[in-house]
Order: structure tokens, then C-alpha cells, then sequence
């Protein structure tokens, strides 16, 4: 089994997070009482990015912390009888912060559904902005992103494997075919 396409190399990975990071700065005028939460899997590597950016950009340690949203989708009865919880970690006060929730992929908004559920029940952030590596479209929720590394047209057959340094030892983005892939990571 091969990929369709390259969609992102480890360089253009690099440039599409800072460009997000100063995206960031100039929407929130800086990065005062600004917060990162990175869904489960990828997201966590790519909340942990972004916030060495923005320390890098405007000298503040930008808090981070871990969101898993199992027990929050939608269709948990499907994915398994016995689903894997992991850790949510988020080792701040919410209130007065704007909490930028980071995923690696966009597709049809479930998955972010699931994480704003999630967070609210660890308190009132004064707001909530999306960031997220890629987009595929094939929303079936009204939900976008307000950051975005790469658009990606898509056909509904295809899924987009996100590869990290971090969980996987590369940073890459590919486009393969839903037939040729044993498992739909990254790809909600």
C-alpha cells in the first residue's frame, strides 16, 4: 500500500505552523492569556509547536494542556465496545483565557463537536478559536476552522494520514485512498 500523494513535507509541515502561529498573534493582537489544548493524538504535538512558536514570536510561555474526547463523540457505540480513554490535561483556569484547541485534521467537524463538549466541562473560557493542520472539507457540522496549515479539496474515498516527528519519527502529510489504509488516523 502506497499514498496517492505527498501532501506535505516535513519543511512545509515547519511553515504552515509558524505561518498559523503569526496568524494567531495578529488575530489576538499578541499572545497575552492565550492557551493551547491539543486533541488526541496529534493534536498535542502540534498544540506543543505552536506554543514554542509563539513563545519564540512574542517571549510568553503560552500554557498547553491534552484533550481527550472519546467519551464525547458521537458515534463512540460504533468505534468499540471497550474505547481507550486517554489523559485530558489541562493544568490551568479556563476563565480569561482565549483556549486555542489544536487538531491535525478538519474533516466533517464531529470531532470538534466532541472537544467543545469536552472543554466546556472543565470550565467558561472567554473564548474558543479552531487551529488545524489540514482541512479536507466534507463538513457535516457548521464548524471551521479559524486557522488552517493546508486547504485539501478530498474526495469522501480518501483520508488524510497526518505523520509527526513526535508519534510517528517523520513529519508528513498524505493522501491515500480509504481502501489502502488500515486504520483512519487523524482522519475525523
Amino acid at each position: 500500500m502506497t499514498p496517492k500523494a505527498t501532501i506535505l513535507t516535513a519543511d512545509e509541515v515547519r511553515r504552515a505552523m509558524t505561518r498559523i502561529a503569526h496568524e494567531i498573534v495578529e488575530r489576538n493582537k499578541g499572545a497575552e492569556n492565550l492557551a493551547l489544548i491539543g486533541v488526541h493524538t496529534r493534536g498535542i504535538p502540534l498544540a506543543a509547536r505552536l506554543a514554542a512558536k509563539l513563545e519564540e514570536l512574542e517571549g510568553v510561555a503560552i500554557p498547553t494542556g491534552m484533550l481527550d474526547i472519546t467519551l464525547y463523540r458521537d458515534d463512540l457505540s460504533e468505534i468499540s465496545h471497550q474505547p481507550v480513554i486517554r489523559e485530558t490535561h489541562v493544568p490551568f483556569d479556563l476563565a480569561r483565557r482565549r483556549v486555542i484547541l489544536v487538531d491535525d485534521v478538519l474533516y466533517t467537524g464531529r470531532t470538534v463537536r466532541a472537544a467543545l463538549d469536552a472543554l466546556i466541562d472543565l470550565g467558561r473560557p472567554e473564548g474558543i478559536q479552531l487551529a488545524v493542520l489540514v482541512d479536507r472539507g466534507h463538513r457535516e457540522l457548521p464548524i471551521r476552522a479559524d486557522y488552517v496549515g493546508k486547504n485539501l479539496p478530498t474526495a469522501k474515498s480518501e483520508v488524510v494520514k497526518v505523520k509527526l516527528q513526535e508519534t510517528d519519527g517523520v513529519d508528513l502529510v498524505e493522501l491515500w485512498d480509504l481502501n489502502g489504509i488500515d486504520n483512519g488516523q487523524g482522519d475525523v
